[in-house]
């Protein structure tokens, strides 16, 4: 198998201009399929018949929770790429998604606290789910915070690399909790396999949401990715002759 497009994918120019071609397309799917999922779930489809229209935060809640355990997952995985292969730009991707997942953690906890009020009477409860959520979030941060804290990029990947790897088990734990312990939290509705447990005039737009925020995820790492290979690489050639490509109007600093 021929792995030259992996490689040559793998550059920190090449990445640059692939990032730049295809976060556009991703930002405006992911747009589209907002906006269609968000009018449908929120004006189109019927009240559910026992939480009547407080049902309808799901088509919020529910894709921000799936994309914080996926986005975690990715920069697990970058990390263990920058870790065993030294890559900058394994190093870059990892960087850029933490705040990214941060940000859809913290909106999966905020919007379950909503939901959990007229549901349980409470906007919180030590539930096994949340709880781990709130691990997450804290997971991600310590990322963030790891990344600021030094002074060597290089050295302060590999710090956030192995914390990511490390955090990885909470993965699990978040997804399997209602499974593995009695939860006030209500099983999965579409992520699970066999038919949804919700009608397909509630499903479809649930879908269409979950994928819109993937594709804006996506578009989001993509664009933080340039920027942080930007400010990594900006002592080299490829930075200075992209900034000459742009007619003098981009400065790295």
């Amino acid at each position: 198998m021929n792995w030259t497009w992996f490689h040559r994918l793998g550059s920190p120019p090449s990445f640059y201009r692939f990032a730049g071609r295809l976060a556009p397309w991703l930002g405006g799917l992911g747009l589209l399929l907002l906006a269609y999922g968000w009018y449908a779930g929120l004006v189109l489809a019927p009240p559910d018949y026992q939480q009547k229209d407080a049902f309808r935060i799901i088509y919020v809640h529910v894709p921000a929770a799936a994309v914080s355990l996926s986005l975690y997952v990715l920069m697990a995985l970058a990390g263990a790429v920058a870790l065993i292969w030294r890559m900058k730009l394994a190093e870059a991707v990892m960087v850029a998604t933490a705040p990214v997942g941060a940000s859809f953690t913290a909106l999966a906890l905020v919007t379950g606290m909503l939901w959990g009020k007229p549901m349980w009477g409470a906007y919180w409860v030590w539930d096994a789910r949340l709880t781990a959520e709130l691990v997450l979030l804290f997971l991600y941060c310590g990322v963030i915070g790891l990344n600021a804290a030094f002074d060597d990029a290089r050295a302060g990947a590999r710090a956030c690399a192995l914390l990511a790897i490390v955090g990885l088990v909470n993965v699990p734990i978040v997804h399997f909790s209602v499974e593995w312990w009695n939860s006030l939290h209500q099983g999965s509705t579409i992520l699970k396999f066999g038919k949804p447990a919700i009608s397909a005039d509630m499903a479809w737009p649930l879908y269409a949401g979950l994928l819109a925020t993937y594709c804006l995820c996506g578009h989001a790492i993509l664009r933080r990715a340039q920027n942080e290979l930007l400010l990594r690489e900006r002592n080299t050639r490829w930075v200075r002759e992209l900034a000459t490509e742009l007619g003098g109007g981009a400065r790295v600093s």
